[in-house]
């Protein structure tokens, strides 16, 4: 009988496990404890089936794109189905701040409170954050897009520890927005982000630049919208 040295070395030194955050939303999801959740336990079985048809990029599995599409992902999820900040595992939580444009940076409690939403769409001529609370916020936007709204990166452009990348949003228009309705057209939108991430690749602050005009105009015909009523 032969033994295979190659082998026999691998199982006595085994590859380190990736930490939880950044092996995928469902790993992520399937070990947090029901009460994490603000609600139900998210399901992203919608996103499993588009994103790999519609994506414009693939990316090569453990490459530095995917690794930080995944944890962006994680991120998201976690700001809109876990109440506490303190169980997020892709961010440091009491180190983390965002901004989106140069605006003011928030820390992950008002996340938390308000929603990224709020955050990262934020006033505009189509949309009142001010008077938008987290709940109203997701349902405005799930409304509008029922079929979904996703996200995927399209290039890293510098790796840790501050990791810079353009990213693509795309959804259809199948649902009402704001008393508008729906034209049935994808609409997308495209922006960079600047992630300052520890050593462990834990979120520490996120720096967006977008123009929001490309998701909200067309949610509005180009009508502003004032407190919740089309003008």
């Amino acid at each position: 009988m032969t033994v295979d040295a190659t082998d026999t070395q691998a199982e006595q030194n085994p590859e380190p496990e990736a930490p939880l955050w950044l092996q995928g939303r469902e790993a992520v999801i399937a070990a947090a404890a029901p009460e994490e959740w603000r609600g139900n336990v998210p399901d992203y079985e919608l996103s499993h089936e588009v994103i790999p048809r519609e994506r414009s990029v693939e990316h090569a599995p453990g490459s530095l794109e995917a690794i930080v599409e995944d944890l962006v992902k994680v991120f998201e999820m976690e700001v809109s189905h876990k109440a506490d900040p303190a169980t997020w595992l892709s961010v440091v939580a009491d180190q983390y701040r965002g901004r989106v444009n140069g605006g003011t940076w928030q820390d992950a409690e008002e996340f938390a409170r308000i929603g990224s939403y709020n955050i990262l769409i934020g006033d505009n001529p189509y949309y009142d954050a001010a008077n938008e609370t987290f709940d109203s916020s997701h349902h405005i936007f799930h409304t509008a897009f029922p079929g979904g709204f996703f996200w995927e990166v399209q290039e890293v452009l510098s790796g840790p520890p501050s990791v810079s990348f353009r990213w693509r949003h795309w959804g259809k228009f199948e649902g009402e927005y704001k008393g508008h309705q729906p034209t049935g057209e994808q609409i997308e939108m495209f922006g960079v982000t600047i992630a300052r991430v520890s050593e462990d690749l834990r979120i520490l602050e996120l720096e967006h630049f977008y123009d929001n005009n490309k998701l909200l105009g067309p949610l509005a015909h180009g009508c502003p919208v004032q407190h919740g009523t089309p003008q």
